[in-house]
């Protein structure tokens, strides 16, 4: 896993910032995502993929423990469908050079 402070600290030395301007610019990036997704509204990352809001509908479930059925409230999740670059790399094809989209 990687985490946001591994994040900061890439971004940091491959363009001579500090870790906390690292971080600010990181999470300045991820911010209209989140206000998007709150939105209903998709986001496109041209060359990584596009996050959108997809309803679950209530639905009735079972608890594994006792077998009992329960009531499932309808909720949203935040979904995730990768870019055709991103596809090809995790199938094999090479990963693509620096500013290549």
């Amino acid at each position: 896993m990687t985490t946001a402070n591994e994040i900061a600290e890439k971004i940091a030395t491959a363009n001579d910032l500090t870790k906390a301007q690292a971080k600010t610019m990181s999470k300045a990036c991820s911010r209209p995502s989140l206000n998007a997704a709150v939105g209903g509204a998709e986001t496109s990352l041209p060359g990584f993929g596009k996050f959108k809001v997809k309803d679950s509908p209530a639905r009735e479930g079972r608890n594994p423990s006792t077998g009992a059925t329960i009531a499932i409230a309808a909720s949203k999740k935040l979904t995730f469908t990768p870019a055709k670059a991103i596809k090809d790399v995790l199938n094999g094809a090479a990963v693509p050079s620096e500013g290549a989209t």
